[in-house]
């Protein structure tokens, strides 16, 4: 049965529509009434001085920051007035003499070079371990595999260095050889200098790659932690297998954590010095090759002609460093970039 709307039925609607209108504005609680204001809310003692302090924290921490930089170019601008070469192209490391001349291009390479091999091989393991921990080893095992990957990152470098030194790099030997036999079509693997010594910037890389392992895996295993467990149970419950459901549930969430692990890693292998300046040979040419002796680093430089320096190589020095300091804040800057690309799918709302 259909229902019709008459004229006098709209005039009925009207009116009582106004009645209620007017009931409305009476009581207050209309649309036009004037709501009153929220009370302002009291914030305590407590939470004001905690803001104050991480707002200081932060502000401080930008102004050393800043210190450290502005010291860096005021002791180096004396230095690079007088270098009478090309401070970024030039590899000789010249000082003392009547024409001084100086460069970090080969530091800069050994810097590099040293690490990313560092990066190649740490990253893969330092996951793997990571993932053993947390997904694969039973309890009482994962926390004991969990307290020595700990315990190994507060080894201190200078008995890595002794370690490289004196048991690593006689034991390489074979390994170079056995590279240079094999990969020496590739020119990164091919080996000019016949020698028995592997004190080289592959040596050099491999114990970078196991001091910065422990750290990779300590925070590469917080982070797979972190990955809500409906998630996982979502992806065996599809019928996923083990590896599968790492591969679509843990990884993905925990490609941000990873990405800042590597970074903080590389920025140690970036910045080590004593283990790497017991092992390298002291040169400034730019090696290519990996498997011959030579190379130097950035830090490892600094190390070993600070004390010997007269005060134009001190500057010669300290502007090296400068150029350190600006190649990890490049570093930081590019891994922020990628976390940023990255951190979209977090999971952390489902």
């Amino acid at each position: 049965m259909s229902t019709s709307i008459t004229p006098e039925s709209r005039g009925d609607a009207k009116r009582d529509s106004g009645r209620r209108r007017g009931r409305s504005d009476k009581t207050g609680h209309g649309t036009d009434a004037k709501l009153p204001k929220p009370a302002k809310t009291q914030v305590r003692l407590g939470d004001r001085v905690f803001l104050g302090s991480s707002r200081g924290a932060g502000i401080l921490l930008l102004v050393i920051m800043a210190a450290i930089a502005v010291f860096l170019v005021v002791e180096a601008l004396d230095a690079l007035g007088k270098n009478d070469g090309n401070f970024l192209t030039d590899s000789t490391w010249v000082t003392d003499g009547a024409k001084p001349a100086f460069g970090v291009a080969g530091l800069v390479g050994g810097t590099v070079i040293s690490a990313a091999i560092a990066m190649l091989i740490a990253v893969p393991v330092a996951v793997g371990v990571a993932l053993f921990i947390t997904h694969y080893a039973p309890r009482r095992v994962a926390q004991t595999l969990g307290y020595i990957v700990d315990l190994l990152a507060a080894v201190p470098s200078v008995v890595f260095g002794l370690w490289g030194l004196v048991f690593l790099s006689p034991k390489l030997i074979g390994l170079h050889t056995w590279l240079s036999d094999y990969l020496g079509w590739i020119p990164i693997f091919d080996k000019d200098d016949a020698g028995a010594t592997a004190r080289t910037l592959f040596t050099c890389g491999i114990i970078l790659a196991i001091m910065v392992l422990p750290i990779i895996a300590a925070v590469t295993r917080e982070v797979f932690l972190q990955v809500p467990r409906a998630h996982e149970e979502a992806a065996l419950a599809l019928g996923a297998t083990r590896w599968e459901m790492i591969r679509t549930a843990v990884l993905p969430f925990g490609k941000p954590g990873i990405i800042s692990a590597s970074m903080l890693g590389l920025g140690r292998a970036l910045g080590e010095t004593i283990a790497v300046a017991m092992v390298l040979s002291s040169s400034q040419e730019l090696v290519f090759k990996f498997l011959d002796p030579g190379g130097n680093t950035i830090a490892a430089n600094i190390a070993n002609q600070f004390g010997e320096s007269n005060e134009l190589g001190r500057g010669a020095l300290i502007a090296s460093g400068l150029v350190l300091f600006f190649l990890t804040l490049l570093v930081n800057g590019a891994a922020r970039v990628v976390i940023n690309r990255h951190k979209e799918f977090s999971g952390a709302n489902a």
